[in-house]
């Protein structure tokens, strides 16, 4: 069974960095995409960043690009998200998330497209 667990989330001032991890198990990175979700408080889930791990695509959401940075070590199975200059709506439980082969590269910021899911990390940013 596949399982991802995100962790590394916690409380920062504005203008700060953190940096978030997510260990998989039973899957193999060279075949799925993989990203970060986050959701807010009264918002829908949305796509942070993802990676196509079959043509190499990598998306970032316009309001992250330049500031977080995804990353993965197939070998070890883990995925990252470092996240610098963190502004008060990053506020949100982050997730990390997985899609079987076959994903195509324009849906991977669709969180209907992931099929695995972490629990989910709190990062807060107070202003």
């Amino acid at each position: 069974e596949v399982q991802l667990q995100a962790s590394g989330g916690g409380l920062v001032q504005a203008g700060g960095s953190l940096s978030l991890s997510c260990a998989a198990s039973e899957i193999t990175f060279d075949d799925y995409a993989i990203g970060w979700f986050r959701q807010a408080p009264g918002k829908g889930r949305e796509a942070v960043s993802c990676i196509s791990r079959s043509d190499g695509t990598t998306y970032y959401a316009d309001s992250v690009k330049g500031r977080f940075t995804i990353s993965s070590d197939n070998a070890e199975r883990m995925l990252y998200l470092q996240m610098n200059g963190l502004e008060p709506e990053g506020t949100a439980v982050y997730y990390c998330a997985a899609a079987r082969p076959g994903i195509i590269s324009s849906s991977l910021s669709y969180a209907t497209e992931y099929d695995y899911w972490g629990q989910g990390t709190q990062v807060t940013v107070s202003s």
